[in-house]
Formats: C-alpha cells, structure tokens, sequence
C-alpha cells in the first residue's frame, strides 16, 4: 500500500508553516507513528502478528513470555513486603497479549497477589487500546495517559516490551567534522501533484543533542568518526524516562527492547545508524515510503537509559539479555519439559521452536534487558532479582 494522502498532507503543512520550511526528523516520525488521526499507530494500519504483520513480538510465541514475567513480577511484590495495591504499569500494550498471559498466570497460580494487584496499561493509540479493551473484558484493568498519573503514586513495576524503539529519534550526520542535523522538508517535482518529503542539513535544533552525548560518553571529533557517519539521539527515551520515574514512588522499571550500551550504538563501523521500517515483515532503511502503513524504529541506547536514570533517582538493578534473563525465570525447565509433553508430533515442535525463538541471540533472546529501582530500602536492594541470577 502507497502512503496515507491525508497524513503526507498534515506532514506538508506542518513543514510549510515550520521556521525554515523544515521539521527535524523526530518530529517527522513522530507524525508518521503517532499523529492522532492518521498515524500508523494511531489508526487501523497497525499490524502485529506472524501471518499478515508487519512485526511480531514474543507474546506472539505463546503464553510462555508473559508467565514467566509474572513470577518475577511476584518475586518483585514480595520484595517490597507485599504492599497493597500493588501497581504493574504496562506501557504500550500491543494486542493485550502480554497483559493477557500475566493476568490468566496470575489469576491461576498467585491469588494472594491477584488480590493485591493494580493493572494499569499506558496506551497511546486508540485503535490498539480498543483491541485490548476486548482481549482483556475479563479482568480488571484500567487504562491511562502516562502523564493522568499522578506524581509519586506508584508502589510496583512499571515495565515495557519493545517501546522505546518507537519513541521518534533525532538524526544526525558528519558534515566536515561537524555534527550536522539530519531535517525534513519538501521539493517540488514538475510532475507530481503534491511534492516530494525530502531530507536536508543544518545546524543541531537543540543543544540537546551534543548534552546526549557528552552523557553517554560518545567523542565524535575523534578521527575514527568518518565524514557520513550517521546515527540517531533519541532524547523521548529520556524525556519518557523522566517522567516513568516522578510516578513511580517505590519500586522497579523493567524495560525490554533490542538495543546496546552506547559503545556499540556508536561504534565508527556502524557507521548508517540503527533506523529501521518494518512492512508486511520485510525491512529496510527508507522512512519516506508507505508513511503512515508502516513501523519505524531505531535501536535502544541503554547507556542513556541507565545514566539518564540516575538523575531521576533510579538505581542500575541490573542488564542482562532476554535470552538469560528468562532461563533464569524457568524457560529452561519448559524446554526439558516439552518431550514429556502428551501432544501430536506437530505441535511439539511448534511449542519447541517457540521456545528457542526466545532464547536467539541473534533475534529476541538478544534484546536487553534493564532493570531499575527507586526507593527501595537497604534490605530490599540486597535481595537479587531472580531474573538476574546466573541462570542454572
């Protein structure tokens, strides 16, 4: 499917009316994922699953993810001495599959915490809080704005898989030595109706940018940084971080995301960024086709969400890969389990290559995650995260 005509619109008058006729980029993706009406995570073009998706995530493998979740969730509730309400956050939601998995574990095997427990859900687009509204009928949950919640209110866990790789990014580029911002405006084109989304550079929007990377610790006048070299500076990672953490009065941030410490982010080699589309589960590097009908992402830089972080009063618990940090949760034991299972051939093997996929470091068992805690007591920060330990 071609772009959305009325979103390229709303693009086009935005740029029209913007100082210099341009916006940055972040501002562009922010339009292409989230305008209100048109943007593709704010209207039907959205599309998560295996068959007709555009991307899949690993509550798509089956229920395995999200229970083993919910025990360290558990284990994070008797922690802080079981305090009620106990309040699990999830930002961006999905399909509700995930809440869906936590909530029917729970409910079967933790009662005296189901009892306990607040299930909120951060969500954005209307049209996906729609579906979980339905998928999740059963259970009590409420939904939010993540700013309609009020300062230092919540004892719990707020936690994310696969956000903030969709939190609109700022591009930048070498130009002479010199850090160059990567912007977004319009040609016109002698034979086209409307005119053609077009990139250009000029001087940072903000200071912003260069403080990001004093923060992270990125020197880009050494001479291992080529002229071209290219990257993204995702400042809504630690402006969403901010505010995670004024909510949060006591207890952890879980965040679950493909990523790397700022080192690899930017390595000189890596030297075209990490931006990245998905559409119909192909991929490629080009945010200026099918605008509004596909999903755009760039890698997480977990440096900036654990320095970041220590502003905000969040201590480092702990970063791991998904892979280990679910062996430590169990997922070993279900993958032992499986040929004692009483199933048809077939879908031994499905479950089996479910399981494994979670575990790929070269796919989902690869994605970080980082664990952060605030106003935990001494003996509580002593008491290791299940998730974190050496898995067996």
């Amino acid at each position: 499917m071609d772009s959305n005509p009325a979103l390229c619109a709303a693009i086009t008058n935005r740029i029209a009316v913007s100082p210099q006729r341009r916006i940055t980029f972040a501002e562009y993706m922010d339009m292409a994922l989230y305008h209100p009406e048109h943007g593709y995570y704010s209207s039907n073009a959205v599309k998560i699953g295996f068959k007709s998706g555009d991307f899949f995530t690993s509550s798509n493998l089956g229920a395995d993810f999200g229970e083993l979740l919910a025990a360290q969730f558990v284990q994070m509730w008797e922690i802080l001495g079981q305090p009620v309400p106990f309040f699990l956050v999830e930002m961006g939601a999905g399909q509700g599959l995930l809440a869906l998995h936590i909530l029917e574990c729970i409910k079967l095997h933790h009662p005296n915490f189901l009892a306990a427990l607040e299930y909120l859900i951060v969500e954005k687009s209307p049209a996906l809080r729609q579906e979980q509204q339905q998928r999740l009928q059963g259970f009590s949950v409420r939904w939010y704005n993540l700013e309609e919640i009020p300062t230092n209110s919540i004892t719990g866990c707020f936690f994310s898989n696969e956000l903030v790789d969709a939190l609109p990014v700022h591009q930048f580029i070498l130009e002479a030595g010199k850090l160059q911002e990567v912007y977004v405006t319009t040609q016109e084109v002698f034979s086209a109706s409307v005119p053609r989304i077009v990139e250009v550079t000029g001087e940072p929007s903000t200071p912003q940018l260069t403080q990001y990377l004093d923060l992270v610790g990125v020197d880009l006048s050494q001479s291992v940084y080529a002229d071209g070299y290219r990257s993204e500076i995702n400042l809504a990672a630690v402006d969403w971080l901010g505010i995670v953490a004024d909510r949060l009065h006591r207890g952890y941030v879980l965040t679950i995301d493909y990523g790397y410490p700022a080192s690899r982010y930017y390595n000189p080699r890596r030297s075209q960024g990490t931006l990245q589309c998905y559409y119909q589960h192909r991929y490629h590097n080009n945010p200026y086709i099918n605008i509004g009908q596909q999903d755009i992402t760039a890698h997480v830089d977990f440096t900036a969400l654990e320095r970041s972080g220590k502003g905000y009063d969040l201590e480092k618990v702990g970063f791991t890969q998904q892979g280990l940090f679910l062996m430590a949760l169990g997922l070993g034991d279900r993958i032992a389990a499986i040929s004692h299972q009483k199933l048809p051939i077939s879908d031994l093997l499905r479950r089996r290559e479910s399981l494994h996929q979670l575990l790929d470091p070269m796919g989902l068992g690869g994605f970080g995650v980082l664990v952060q805690s605030k106003g935990l007591n001494e003996k509580e920060n002593s008491q290791l995260l299940k998730g974190l330990t050496v898995p067996e």
